[in-house]
């Protein structure tokens, strides 16, 4: 079952422990309903990406991107008109702009 395989690959459980007032069950149902998906493309960043290649993406998720996307959400100050998309967005990217983020805060705080 997806379900189960996505709770056990972002840790879902110590997702909820971490955020328990930011629904990690929509992030959870979000990732699942891309898994699932039987469409021919998924719209990404104003883009329609082929759907295998999201899954393949969203298949890399783990704990560290999760987190990564929803503290990025916490420190949005921005109005976010179209949730659902935002998160389709900063899911799809965040295995590939987790390690830039930390090394340019890191950059920044010990500059």
């Amino acid at each position: 079952m997806i379900e189960a395989d996505v709770r056990e690959q972002i840790d879902y459980s110590r997702l909820a422990e971490s955020y328990p007032y930011d629904d990690p069950e929509s992030i959870l149902e979000l990732i699942c309903d891309v898994l699932y998906s039987t469409a021919d493309t998924i719209r990404i960043a104003n883009e329609n990406i082929p759907t295998p290649k999201v899954q393949e993406r969203y298949r890399r998720l783990d704990f560290e991107h999760v987190t990564y996307v929803m503290d990025s959400i916490r420190e949005t100050t921005t109005k976010i008109k179209n949730i659902r998309g935002y998160l389709l967005t900063a899911l799809y990217y965040a295995p590939i702009t987790i390690g830039p983020y930390y090394a340019a805060a890191v950059r920044h705080d010990f500059g």
